[in-house]
């Protein structure tokens, strides 16, 4: 995707603040249930596939309706998007709301689906 350097710069900065995990990490996290993994991405995205056993919020909302999902802020929560930037963003808004446990997974739904991650595509 080609990004507008706008966009590369505030996600570059939140990247600065933000853990980012591999494919692999997230994996052992899913197996033994230690972690929340929240995409981010738009709806159509979602739609079109996602990691499994990941829930929904896209970025568009997830400041807003993060406490009713996981009220605790100290979970331990996985966001991926599709490469990355937005998942920087998003986990950096939540430590912003005092979530102390927020991870980013590095290149997004790109390298999980790369790598042979679990997908789920919900019926048509």
């Amino acid at each position: 995707m080609d990004h507008s350097p706008g966009f590369l710069a505030i996600a570059h900065d939140a990247r600065s603040r933000v853990v980012e995990v591999s494919v692999h990490d997230v994996q052992g996290l899913l197996r033994g249930q230690h972690a929340r993994v929240i995409d981010v991405r738009e709806d159509h995205e979602w739609d079109a596939g996602h990691v499994a056993g990941a829930t929904h919020l896209s970025k568009g909302v997830i400041e807003r309706d993060i406490e009713r999902l996981e009220p605790n802020r100290a979970a331990p929560i996985v966001l991926y998007c599709g490469g990355g930037f937005r998942s920087a963003l998003a986990a950096d808004a939540l430590q912003k709301m005092g979530y102390t446990n927020v991870q980013s997974l590095a290149g997004g739904w790109g390298e999980w689906t790369r790598q042979g991650g679990d997908v789920e595509v919900p019926p048509s």
